[in-house]
Formats: C-alpha cells, sequence, structure tokens
C-alpha cells in the first residue's frame, strides 16, 4: 500500500505492522541514525592529538548539555507546551539556552511544532515521516523529509496562528531580533573559552570545530530523530491518535524526548518518561527548578492519568505511585 502526499497511513489501525520488522527497514533507520555519528567517531582517533583534546570534549559536553536542555526544557516544554511557569529571568534564560542550539528562532519553532501537534502524522504535519506513504521506498524518504527535507518546504508556519503569545512578548521579541548575534556568539564562545583556557590560537580553532560545528550538528541530528525517528520505530504503549513512538536508546542524548508516545498523549505533561525505567533527564531539571522555586505549577501527571492512558491495563504496575494511588 502506497498512499499520496495528501493521505496520510492513519486511516488504518495504527497497531498494524507498517513495514518495520523487515530486515530492510531495520537496516534502513540504522543506516539513517548511525552514519553521521559514526563520521564523528571515527574522526576522534584521526584527530586526537592534534586537532582534539580534552579541552575540546569537555567543551562540547557542556554546550551540548546547555543548548540540548535549552530546547528541551526551554522551546519544547516550557514555551510550546506551557508545562510549568516560570518567572522573567529563568523565561530569558530559556529561550537563551535554546537559540543557542541554532534550531531557528523561537517563535517559528513553536509554531511549527504546535502546529505539528495538531496536525501530528496527518494532512498538514510539517514533518511527518508518513507524508509520502507506507512502502519501505516511501517511508526512507519521509524519514529524510521529516528530518531535514522539510527545512526547504516553501511554506512557514504562521507565527500570527500558532505562536501568538510568543510574538506579543517584548522579552522574545527582542531575542528574535537579535538572533543572529546569537548564531555568532554560540559558535565565538566555546572557540574563545578554547583559545584562553590551552592559552593558543589552536585551541581556539579546535574548540571552534568541536564545540562548535560538531556539537551544533550533533544537536540538530537528535533533535531532528525526535521528529523522524520517534515517529516510525519503536514502541507504543500508551493510545495515541498518531504514529508517535518511545525510542530507549534515545532517551539519553534527547534528555528524555524521545519518550515520544506518552508526549502524543499529554502534551503538557512535564515529563514524558512517565513509566519505570523512562530516564527523563529533562524532567529532572525541571524538577530541579521546581525545588529551587524557579519553576511552579509543573503540570505533572497523576498516576491514574497515566494508567488510563495505557492501552495494556497490566501495564499499570509501571507507573510509579499506581499501586499505592490504588
Amino acid at each position: 500500500m502506497t498512499a499520496s502526499p495528501e493521505i496520510l497511513p492513519l486511516g488504518r489501525d495504527i497497531d498494524e505492522p507498517v513495514q518495520l520488522n523487515s530486515l530492510g527497514m531495520r537496516i534502513t533507520i540504522g543506516v539513517f541514525v548511525a552514519v553521521p555519528l559514526l563520521a564523528v567517531i571515527a574522526a576522534i582517533p584521526v584527530a586526537w592529538g592534534g586537532f582534539l583534546s580534552w579541552v575540546d570534549i569537555a567543551l562540547v559536553v557542556v554546550f551540548w548539555t546547555i543548548t540540548a536542555l535549552g530546547i528541551t526544557v526551554g522551546y519544547h516544554r516550557y514555551f510550546t507546551h506551557g508545562s510549568f511557569k516560570a518567572n522573567r529571568a529563568v523565561k530569558i534564560t530559556l529561550a537563551l539556552m535554546g537559540s543557542y542550539a541554532l534550531e531557528g528562532s523561537l517563535d517559528q519553532w513553536v509554531a511549527d511544532h504546535r502546529k505539528h501537534h495538531k496536525f501530528s502524522d496527518e494532512v498538514g504535519d510539517p514533518h511527518s515521516p508518513w507524508r509520502f506513504g507506507t512502502s519501505r521506498k516511501a517511508v526512507a524518504k519521509g524519514l529524510y523529509y521529516a528530518h531535514v527535507g522539510w527545512f526547504f518546504d516553501d511554506e512557514n508556519t504562521s507565527i500570527e496562528k500558532y505562536a501568538p503569545d510568543i510574538a506579543a512578548d517584548k522579552d522574545l521579541r527582542a531575542l528574535s531580533r537579535y538572533f543572529p548575534a546569537i548564531v555568532v556568539a554560540t559558535l565565538l564562545l566555546p572557540a574563545l573559552l578554547g583559545g584562553l583556557i590551552t592559552w593558543s590560537w589552536l585551541g581556539a580553532l579546535t574548540a571552534l570545530f568541536w564545540a562548535g560545528f560538531v556539537r551544533v550538528a550533533l544537536v540538530h541530528h537528535v533533535t531532528w530523530s525526535i521528529n523522524s525517528i520517534c515517529h516510525v520505530f519503536g514502541n507504543r504503549p500508551f493510545a495515541s491518535r498518531d504514529l508517535s513512538s518511545n525510542v530507549a536508546w534515545l532517551a539519553v542524548p534527547s534528555f528524555g524526548e524521545s519518550w515520544h508516545n506518552f508526549h502524543h498523549v499529554d502534551q503538557t505533561s512535564a515529563r514524558p518518561g512517565v513509566l519505570r525505567g523512562q530516564l527523563d533527564l529533562s524532567a529532572l531539571v525541571i524538577k530541579g527548578l521546581e525545588k529551587t522555586g524557579l519553576a511552579n505549577d509543573v503540570r505533572w501527571p497523576s498516576p491514574e492519568r497515566i494508567a488510563r492512558k495505557l492501552k495494556d491495563p497490566g501495564m499499570a504496575r509501571r507507573v510509579p505511585g499506581h499501586d499505592m494511588a490504588r
């Protein structure tokens, strides 16, 4: 069965296998995700000692953490879905952290993502991997489109329609206006630190490459994998209206965003990793903000609500606190 770009596969039972268990599909998905990461890993021993040092690795970890949390906690859970409330200083800090990831201006990011949820895996979804149908060839094409191809579409999501709250905020409007300066800062700041720590121009250059360019590319790749991989491959314990899935091996690099199935069931939840064993680093950060008084009105889903959304009631034992709540 192959659908046209106007007809997505949600007219069928979403639990029906869509050629995902074939060896060819697994190889396609594996290559799609692994090749860019393997290319970076392969470059490490070649560059080590001359064009890569422990300083570069430390700067990659630091800037990856800052910018990835800016996307997950800031752009996504706070600004797009309102999973918690925060004061002005926290708001601006999260917006800056997310902007340093170079995934676009905040207002456009929020608009695109809200439209995605409104039309998830349906006509109108800006980046559904099912856009071209359900055959192996169509899904491979759709994976590329959902991952990066959709950026090259001429049509932009309306900010006025999908993100009027962001557009109306004077602080956030100012950040969007200065986004070109943020682009320069997120690349030059690692270079500046690398140069100062090593006291050399080479240290500045290697930090620019690894903690600047490579770090940005890897953060993008992980974020885009949520749009692509997490709507094709994985498991779906919760009853959602789309093909959002949980992908466990992406949980750590995505800071918990790959527990994507529950996120599409309860968009405003501050914690999509709701079952036992599901590590959600972004939720831990939000919990920390709450305990220090920097976040309030946090939307934590109750054990009863989580259990009700499960397809298999027998899985309720994996919901923390469910037995105590009964």
